[in-house]
């Protein structure tokens, strides 16, 4: 989806001119990867925009920080403040948001002790990640030849930037095929999350996620909103370890994130999820999340961060 340029992008500190941000090519991040980023959005309500959770994303970047051993140079409540400014200054009513903190020019080899640590927040409108049609009617999902990152080797706790090229190689993948995502597995085949999303699986009124400890999903905040929504409505919300089969004899399935928000899965493999059509669970969840995230129910005001 292309980029609508804003006006301002925080650059350490300082509001910087769209054109004008920018870094040396012999950026340490660029080479090696090691950087981390959350992706968060704010939403047009009555009272002005608000920018969804934004605390719970600010807390997640910096446990990210702790984990790759990154000092951001900020305090969380500075980085808080700052994504807030950088939305206001920008005079949009909803946006994409981006921070992103990585390391900087000055130093190179694979020791990055020795780098400056710099952050960046840009915003920019952004409408729904996999489409309006997506939200709507759902998605053709296909289970990836890739492999989720393990673990062992990555620590898929952070969202870490060079990560993601595990989930482009499969996003790529299923698009040439046909397919609208990708649905990533561990090795040993139990089902971690999409390219970019949280999976939810519901059968006989009840929902099931994989639990991020044991299989590499990250600790998504949408799937946090959505489990709690869920719960209140009544539901039964339970991490499972679950396998591609779990989806074929699913009622209904979903996918959940800032930028995907709730996406019905309509098939997966070309094997219909339920009617193949969009249920009720899904559509009861998707009706509320999009109404607290647009600030009309009381019961979750407090996610909401306005920026006016």
């Amino acid at each position: 989806m292309p980029i609508t340029p804003t006006t301002k992008i925080w650059m350490d500190g300082e509001l910087v001119d769209w054109d004008k941000a920018t870094v040396h090519v012999l950026t340490h991040s660029l080479h090696y990867g090691m950087g981390l980023f959350e992706g968060i959005r704010a939403y047009a309500t009555a009272d002005g925009p608000a920018i969804f959770r934004l605390r719970e994303h600010t807390k997640r970047l910096f446990r990210g920080a702790r984990i790759l051993q990154m000092d951001l140079p900020y305090s969380e409540d500075e980085v808080f403040d700052a994504i807030k400014l950088t939305v206001r200054v920008n005079g949009l009513d909803s946006c994409y948001v981006r921070p992103l903190a990585y390391l900087g020019y000055g130093e190179m080899g694979l020791n990055p002790t020795l780098c400056k640590v710099q952050v960046a927040i840009a915003v920019w409108p952004w409408g729904a990640y996999l489409g309006d049609e997506a939200i709507a009617n759902g998605i053709r999902l296909k289970v990836s030849s890739w492999a989720r990152n393990d673990p062992r080797a990555i620590p898929t706790a952070a969202k870490g930037t060079g990560m993601y090229i595990n989930s482009s190689l499969a996003k790529v993948e299923a698009m040439r095929a046909g397919y609208d995502e990708a649905l990533m597995c561990t090795t040993s085949g139990l089902i971690s999350e999409g390219t970019g999303e949280n999976i939810f699986v519901v059968r006989d009124g009840r929902l099931f996620t994989p639990p991020s400890s044991s299989v590499g999903a990250l600790e998504g905040v949408t799937a946090n909103t959505v489990t709690t929504i869920a719960r209140d409505h009544g539901y039964s919300v339970t991490e499972r370890e679950m396998r591609r089969t779990d989806l074929y004899m699913a009622d209904e399935a979903f996918l959940t994130g800032t930028a995907a928000e709730i996406v019905p899965i309509g098939s997966v493999d070309d094997r219909p999820v339920g009617t193949g059509e969009p249920g009720p669970i899904t559509r009861e969840i998707q009706e509320t999340y999009f109404a607290t995230v647009r600030g009309t129910v009381d019961q979750y005001k407090d996610w909401l961060d306005y920026v006016t």
